[in-house]
């Protein structure tokens, strides 16, 4: 299946503070409340059901110059989708 990438972002930031963004939308989750992204110049708003996918992934490329890979840490929820994604105002990222 295609993907349609609705919203993404990336930077570097510390520990705390991811962990602050993985709480809210922890406590987001929980709550069954709507999870609002914003960040980079896109925005999207998303309504997981009650019981969406979960997946986990651990990774690690290579480097194609010999050098030292990355790793990384993957969460994703996955579920059929129900609502589309809204555009929004550049700026930092926010999880509400």
């Amino acid at each position: 299946m295609p993907e349609d990438v609705l919203f993404e972002f990336e930077r570097p930031m510390d520990r705390t503070e991811i962990a602050d963004y993985l709480r809210t939308v922890a406590d987001r989750l929980e709550a069954g409340d709507e999870l609002a992204m914003e960040g980079g110049g896109e925005s999207v708003s998303l309504s997981p059901p009650a019981t969406p996918t979960f997946e986990v992934k651990a990774e690690r490329e290579t480097s194609s110059k010999g050098g030292p890979g990355e790793l990384s840490v993957e969460f994703e929820l996955e579920w059929d989708e129900r609502e589309d994604g809204k555009e929004g105002d550049e700026g930092g990222l926010s999880i509400e």
